[in-house]
């Protein structure tokens, strides 16, 4: 199959996060399932003139412009719609990350109107909303793509659920988990004690409330460093204040992005790695660290904290203290961690094997195109 996937920005931070990616393991793996593939990708901080490749995907890029003050929602790429208007066609299935932007909601309508089979996924985008932006993008935009998409794919049930809330005729809602392929890198026996939160530093990440935590036991634990990694997203500079008034004696820490191809290996060299998202649906950054079997600190909402609480980690609420508290055990507890780092492994490619859904997937493409009917 000639297979293209649209994600609306990527860039040398991975600003955009999750979906870009789920993305890039996707198109790999297709690729390696020997499909002829591509990334369209709205960029910034790279030269769209020059950028052919990367991280082994083929991409085709696009300048990406920004409307100031509204986010990701306000990302728009004019020339790629000229372009996918022209091979569209051509291609056996397009595959559009979906969010309420500029980039991939006009790429889905124009597959609409050219009656071109076309598949959408959300990674949890897409949600009923009461910010007034979102309402009128939902009415205008994103009602009618869900509704003539030949599959839409959501990470969990929930996922599903909120879709439907958006758009109750919804036809075809798919669940198809996210892949990940096996780590090279496992964590070290030894080593630093490191605490690491490594997302978009935005609100809904609460990278605040890991620097709160990590100024709790930073006294308790005199070896451990607690380290902030990620893109700002809007409060770099609170975790910058907040550290002025108490960085641990220098050991709570902001150390800037770290490429995607270098996460796991990032990861595997720390003890505790926390994501602390309000209402996380998946959580890529999750499976990734328990992949190298770096223990996971995350909250009880996310889309895997059951599978957190399975391999050994914790899956805290959000009372006052509840993180910290969570930190807390993992750290003082070196058996429990050494389990982890055994079990984790095993289940995240027992469930998320990338070779698995990536079979899931194609099958999708095949029948949602007629082709496999």
């Amino acid at each position: 199959m000639k297979v293209v996937h649209v994600i609306s920005l990527l860039d040398p931070e991975m600003s955009f996060g999750g979906p870009t990616r789920v993305a890039l393991n996707q198109l790999k793996a297709l690729r390696k399932a020997g499909h002829e593939v591509l990334l369209v990708a709205g960029v910034q901080g790279f030269d769209p003139r020059t950028l052919t490749e990367y991280d082994g995907v083929p991409v085709k890029a696009f300048k990406a412009l920004r409307i100031p003050g509204i986010g990701f929602a306000g990302l728009f790429a004019p020339k790629m719609l000229g372009w996918l208007a022209r091979v569209a066609l051509a291609q056996d299935q397009i595959h559009i990350h979906l969010a309420r932007d500029l980039v991939s909601a006009p790429a889905g309508w124009l597959l609409k109107f050219r009656r071109q089979h076309f598949v959408l996924q959300t990674h949890g985008m897409i949600d009923e909303s009461g910010k007034l932006l979102a309402k009128l993008l939902d009415a205008l935009v994103i009602r009618g793509l869900l509704r003539s998409a030949d599959a839409v794919l959501a990470l969990t049930e929930k996922e599903r659920d909120d879709l439907v809330a958006v758009e109750p005729k919804l036809r075809n809602p798919r669940i198809l988990p996210n892949g990940l392929a096996r780590s090279r890198f496992r964590v070290a026996s030894d080593g630093p004690v490191e605490v690491l939160f490594l997302a978009r530093l935005q609100e809904r990440k609460r990278p605040l409330e890991f620097v709160r935590a990590a100024q709790r036991l930073a006294a308790e634990f005199p070896e451990a460093i607690f380290s902030v990694a990620g893109p700002d997203g809007g409060q770099l500079d609170g975790i910058r204040t907040a550290l002025e008034t108490d960085d641990g004696g220098g050991r709570i820490r902001y150390i800037g992005s770290v490429p995607a191809g270098e996460v796991r290996q990032r990861m595997s060299r720390c003890s505790v790695y926390v994501l602390p998202s309000f209402n996380e649906p998946f959580g890529m950054t999750v499976l990734e660290a328990m992949s190298t079997g770096l223990a996971v600190v995350t909250m009880e909402d996310c889309g895997l904290a059951a599978l957190v609480r399975q391999a050994g980690g914790e899956a805290v609420g959000y009372r006052d203290g509840e993180l910290a508290d969570g930190i807390r055990r993992l750290l003082a507890d070196d058996d429990r961690r050494r389990n982890f780092a055994l079990r984790a492994p095993e289940l995240v490619d027992e469930k998320y094997g990338l070779d698995r859904v990536t079979e899931e997937l194609a099958g999708i493409y095949l029948e949602s195109s007629g082709k496999g009917r």
